[in-house]
């Protein structure tokens, strides 16, 4: 009798178990890594888009304190300010766009310093609360200020160090209660190589390299009580070689790898204690796969390479790449072309982008056009891009 109730009591157990079956939530094949404050991956300067946004081993200009700031110390111009913009869902709407002004001086052979400010501005909005109301505008907007020290370590290999300052200013007044901007700091190490100018067969030849880690720093909330977002901490990785045939002809081709050092976002679901195939209350929400993104920017960062659900093919999936190439004549005029990939699953921006660059004495003017080749529209889209480089002091140091 005995042996009996407990094979009764065993047999209920199993279909207890069976009953609660794990129910993972819908839609989760493509997993975006997302953070706060992301216009800062935008390319600011239209050189950098024009080569399919890159900008980390490419020669140095004046808006290298973008992408890779140990250049500086490679540049034959003392000083130089650059300025650029770029329209942002221009098909949408005409006052969305993002600007910067940078400044760079190359203190002596070893050294140089630079700082800059990126401001992205998301347009007016305007709100009324009835026909009888003043209209309420407001213009929520982000900005970066930044400032980089360069110290050449060799004669072919510099570092950097920049620290930036990040404000988001998103909430309205009059809608939310606590209107106060988002706060926070990040830092970038970066480094680069470029050789002395080598014979070969029937040109001379230059490598470049280099490396950036950047906005290193600590999550923020815009909202309190609100969800903790990550930084863009970006990881660039790029190589070149300048083909240099004469005094006149150069081409310089180009490529980059990025990763961004952001937890990936597992996998979701609940245990169906009541195999009702709904959660309940007393259901909550599980990782089925993947690991806790709720962890500190540094574990994060190292989180980053091995938190993926779907293993090491879904960590290849994270890596962006691109390739360009620039063809420059007689240092007064450039071509450049280039291209963008990024995964279907993580964001699908491909884009073939175009440009040129005309010099006229100490001022460079740049523009970039950009191809979307993603089934997923870019708002960058068929947008003209342009920058304008002052350049002060040039020819005062000899690195070729």
């Amino acid at each position: 009798m005995n042996n009996r109730i407990l094979i009764v009591l065993a047999f209920l157990f199993v279909l207890k178990l069976n009953a609660q079956e794990t129910i993972v939530f819908p839609n989760q094949d493509r997993r975006v890594i997302t953070t706060g404050v992301p216009f800062v991956l935008i390319a600011p300067d239209a050189r950098a888009a024009a080569m399919g946004d890159m900008g980390v081993a490419t020669a140095v200009d004046a808006f290298s304190q973008q992408w890779n700031s140990s250049k500086y110390v490679f540049s034959e111009t003392k000083s130089g300010i650059g300025v650029s913009y770029t329209p942002y869902l221009s098909k949408l709407v005409n006052d969305i766009f993002l600007g910067n002004i940078t400044y760079f001086n190359r203190l002596d052979e070893r050294s140089a310093f630079a700082a800059s400010l990126k401001y992205f501005s998301l347009g007016d909005i305007e709100f009324v609360t009835d026909e009888f109301s003043t209209a309420l505008i407001q213009r929520p907007n982000e900005l970066t200020i930044d400032a980089s020290y360069a110290l050449r370590l060799s004669d072919q290999f510099a570092m950097s160090v920049a620290m930036r300052y990040l404000r988001s200013d998103l909430r309205l007044d009059g809608v939310d209660g606590d209107a106060t901007p988002a706060n926070t700091f990040g830092v970038d190490i970066s480094g680069y190589y470029q050789s002395e100018e080598e014979a070969y067969a029937d040109f001379n030849g230059r490598w470049r390299a280099g490396f950036a880690i950047q906005n290193i720093g600590p999550k923020f909330k815009y909202d309190e009580g609100g969800v903790e977002n990550f930084q863009p901490t970006n990881l660039r990785l790029g190589a070149g070689f300048d083909f240099i045939f004469d005094d006149y002809n150069k081409i310089a081709v180009t490529a980059e790898i990025g990763k961004l050092l952001v937890p990936t976002p597992p996998v979701y679901g609940y245990v169906d204690t009541d195999g009702d195939e709904n959660q309940d209350s007393d259901e909550p929400t599980i990782i089925v796969e993947g690991k806790d993104p709720d962890v500190s920017f540094l574990t994060g960062m190292f989180q980053s390479f091995g938190d993926a659900p779907d293993g090491f093919s879904e960590e290849l999936k994270e890596f962006t790449w691109a390739l360009g190439a620039e063809y420059v004549y007689q240092d007064s005029f450039a071509f450049r072309a280039g291209y963008f990939n990024e995964s279907e699953d993580k964001g699908a921006r491909k884009f073939l982008a175009l440009g040129a660059g005309f010099k006229a004495n100490v001022v460079n003017i740049d523009l970039s056009y950009l191809f979307s080749a993603s089934k997923v529209q870019s708002p960058l889209e068929n947008t003209l891009r342009f920058s304008l480089t002052f350049n002060i002091g040039a020819d005062t140091y000899n690195e070729y």
